[in-house]
């Protein structure tokens, strides 16, 4: 179950970074109209969080989409009745419309 995200629900995070690496991140948090340092560290964290577990979620569905494609190629269930009653269709259209 995902937590919600709620302005009552904070917690803190600290780092320490080299001087060269705060000025880089400022620089650009004011290139960018962020507010604060703070703002613009936390929109970067969560659109790079985002896109990992994106690229997670896509991976676990191309796994998923893989195994019921071979599954499929190597234990062939045979046509199902309703793609037999269309195949019988399709025969009856092309002989009527010769």
């Amino acid at each position: 179950m995902e937590k919600q995200l709620t302005l009552s629900a904070k917690a803190r995070f600290d780092a320490k970074i080299p001087k060269v690496q705060k000025d880089l991140f400022e620089y650009a948090a004011s290139l960018g109209g962020f507010r604060t340092l703070t703002d613009f560290v936390i929109n970067a964290a969560q659109e790079k969080a985002n896109a990992i577990i994106q690229e997670h979620n896509t991976i676990l569905a191309s796994e998923k989409d893989r195994e019921i494609f071979f599954n499929a190629l190597a234990y062939p269930s045979g046509p199902n009745q309703k793609l037999r009653d269309a195949a019988e269709r399709y025969k009856v259209f092309i002989r009527d419309n010769k």
